[in-house]
């Protein structure tokens, strides 16, 4: 009896640890959060940060604090205790601080700003008439713009007077200068405006949603009340163009500080349907540069327009066969000698590097090869040198590399893993930050040329901690499909993995377009607690993803999820045929585009799927927003077979294995819509399937309760089921 009393007392320890294994990951215990952001002064030699409710100047070099530029507990009847954020004016004489942060949407925020002068210690609200989006200073630091209901504003802080820029700003009808859910999503900007290098002119994006329709969910509690019950639920309602629908019409507008006139840009031959995802100012002020997406996404096109005449001229025109990703333009650099700038491309099959003379012509590609550029930190003019991330060396990896004009080119970083830099103002310094699978990430001081200055940041406490849980490693690999294509992926063993043992199998994926989950970068995720229950888990990138230049990353235009599931299925027949996998034990999950993955890949005509978790899947492309959908299917009008290809909702009846779906009742972004017609066409071909709803949560289900019941859930799913 007390042998069975303490076998009981063990595998209830057992299980706890389990347990509690799965609440540190879920609750993020080994997630990097706290890596510092170094943000340079215009000097090149010092940093600030903030701490405690403080903003403090360290030298970067040595790392040693110098000054501290704000503190809260160095003012004056202040009247706020913390603040969330803080932006310098150009002239580094003033701060912008906020607090009182409310959500919009995804990035979007209002907050209460104040304008802090360091010199003489003391602190102001930017505006007593309401919360504020998106505050920008002018170039000579004089004035701030910032946007409030739909309209922009203007702060003239030498007289501390504020003064409407736009009235027409409308709920549902007219923004002036900030996103509509559309473009803060999509196109991941909030703010729409600019000023001129001169700091008397401000251009803006104007957004006609008139004509957008509307969707709608319920809101089952009131977060304001404190009623036990809400016994009326509420309706969020807002502009969601899905596929094939009216978007905003947009225009660009210049707003002249002096004449108080606001005159409208004239773009010749463009209609109604396209995008304006970016404005930038060059360095003369008779050059606005409007960016120009068509609806398809296929053509972009730069103008250079005249504020005064409004007056346009087409500088530069791509085309793409299949779609011209928009954050392409995020690495265009206008030149200070306005001869020039910086312009990134996919023309020759890779993502690349140009550097165009400001009329348009081609003067020289900048980096070369059969490998994609990831991300451009800026061109140095003073030493004619681009800095840039790519994936030269592997896709599963990312190095640091520079480039002279003269094609001199040399990776500044060397442990293989993942790099992300942040460069200081002058480009003399980076802090780089570096991960791989089995080390969590740290910052390093970099000196332009590669060598290493100082350590400014670790994670070895939580590596110390992660190490001693003795937890099984993940490995790279890659195998060739049917179709002679090679996959890249990650594979996760239990820790006392016996290949003579049949384990089950999850295949972890997200699969969307450019996506990666197979890098050599620390992630910790559920994977672990599920290998830790005897589970083999592993992940593998399509195509589709990305890295490995246009063709692998485009291939799945106007049929998406199509070539992405067959590879799937091809890596759950690669596993099946190894000794340690029981091939009657797969299974598949995946979130938002990988639910939807999920999905079509348990819908294909081989059954190899026992059972599949889905959460947030978009499940008819036509429910879907237009710019992401079309982007990369074209609109329903155009392609009607690749839409239906595409469809779980019309596969339904094809399903097979046991089926959970997740949803959030508040999603705005991938609408509950989606799995409320998906599980009816499921009752309708009489398919069993389990359900799991969040009470007015949105795509990311967040919340610490509801993240640990959410993982909860799904691991009883696969060990009930796998």
């Amino acid at each position: 009896m007390k042998r069975i009393f303490l076998a009981i007392v063990l595998a209830a320890v057992v299980q706890l640890s389990f347990a509690d294994l799965l609440d540190d990951i879920v609750d993020g215990k080994f997630n990097v959060n706290n890596i510092m952001v170094p943000r340079s002064m215009n000097d090149g030699e010092n940093f600030t940060l903030l701490k405690n409710n403080a903003v403090i100047k360290y030298n970067y070099k040595t790392g040693q604090l110098v000054d501290t530029i704000f503190s809260i507990h160095r003012l004056k009847n202040v009247p706020f205790k913390e603040i969330n954020g803080y932006e310098f004016s150009p002239n580094e004489a003033k701060l912008l601080v906020y607090n009182n942060v409310k959500k919009r949407y995804r990035r979007s925020f209002t907050a209460d700003y104040y304008v802090y002068d360091i010199k003489r210690n003391e602190i102001e609200p930017l505006s007593e008439n309401g919360s504020q989006e998106v505050p920008l200073f002018s170039p000579d630091s004089r004035y701030i713009a910032f946007g409030r209901n739909n309209n922009l504003y203007l702060k003239k802080l030498d007289f501390n007077t504020e003064s409407a820029i736009t009235k027409d700003g409308e709920p549902g009808k007219i923004i002036n200068g900030l996103s509509d859910w559309l473009y803060e999503e999509e196109f991941e900007a909030t703010r729409y405006f600019v000023w001129s290098p001169d700091s008397k002119l401000l251009a803006f994006v104007k957004f006609d949603e008139t004509e957008v329709p509307q969707f709608s969910f319920q809101l089952y509690e009131n977060q304001n009340s404190s009623d036990e019950l809400t016994l009326y639920p509420s309706l969020v309602t807002f502009k969601y163009p899905k596929a094939g629908q009216n978007i905003s019409k947009v225009s660009v507008c210049v707003f002249d500080e002096r004449t108080k006139a606001i005159r409208t840009v004239r773009i010749d031959n463009l209609g109604d349907d396209f995008y304006i995802p970016r404005i930038k100012w060059t360095h003369s002020l008779d050059q606005l540069a409007i960016f120009v997406l068509n609806r398809n996404q296929n053509q972009l096109k730069m103008f250079l327009a005249n504020p005064k005449s409004t007056l346009s001229t087409l500088i530069l025109q791509e085309n793409d066969k299949y779609y011209i990703d928009y954050q392409n333009i995020d690495a265009c650099q206008f030149l200070s000698d306005n001869q020039y700038f910086i312009f990134m491309s996919e023309k020759d099959g890779f993502r690349h590097v140009y550097r165009y003379r400001i009329n348009g012509s081609l003067d020289k590609q900048l980096t070369k090869g059969n490998f994609d550029v990831t991300q451009v930190y800026g061109f140095d003019e003073k030493n004619q040198v681009l800095y840039y991330q790519s994936a030269e060396t592997s896709p599963m990896q990312r190095d640091i590399y520079s480039v002279s004009l003269k094609g001199v080119k040399k990776k500044i970083t060397n442990e293989k893993g993942y790099h992300r830099a942040i460069f200081n103002s002058t480009f003399s310094y980076f802090a780089d930050n570096f991960s791989s699978l089995q080390r969590p990430d740290k910052l390093t001081l970099y000196a332009n040329n590669g060598s290493v200055i100082r350590e400014m940041q670790n994670s070895d406490n939580m590596l110390q901690t992660w190490n001693s849980l003795h937890l099984p490693k993940k490995e790279l690999f890659s195998f060739t499909t049917s179709e002679n294509i090679s996959l890249n992926g990650w594979i996760l063993k239990p820790l006392n993995f016996d290949p003579n043992k049949k384990y089950p199998l999850l295949l972890i994926q997200y699969s969307g377009p450019n996506s990666q989950m197979v890098l050599d970068k620390w992630d910790v995720d559920w994977e672990y607690y599920l290998a830790e229950k005897n589970m083999v888990v592993a992940c593998v990138d399509g195509r589709g993803t990305g890295a490995r230049g246009v063709e692998f990353r485009k291939c799945t235009y106007e049929q998406l999820g199509v070539l992405e599931a067959k590879d799937q299925t091809e890596a759950a027949r690669f596993f099946s045929k190894q000794s340690y996998i029981d091939q009657s034990r797969i299974g598949i999950w995946g979130w938002s585009y990988g639910g939807f993955l999920t999905l079509m890949a348990m819908s294909m005509d081989e059954n190899l799927f026992k059972a599949g978790i889905a959460v947030a899947p978009v499940t008819d492309w036509r429910f879907y927003n237009a710019a992401y959908t079309e982007r990369y299917m074209r609109r329903p009008q155009e392609n009607f077979k690749g839409y239906d290809l595409s469809s779980p909702l019309m596969k339904a009846d094809k399903l097979k294995g046991e089926l959970l779906i997740i949803h959030g009742t508040a999603d705005d972004n991938v609408h509950t819509q989606n799995t409320m017609m998906y599980v009816k066409r499921l009752e309708e071909a009489d398919k069993q399937y389990n359900m799991q709803l969040f009470t007015d949560k949105n795509h990311s289900i967040l919340g610490k309760q509801t993240r640990r019941y959410l993982y909860r859930t799904m691991s009883s799913f696969l060990f009930k089921n796998l």
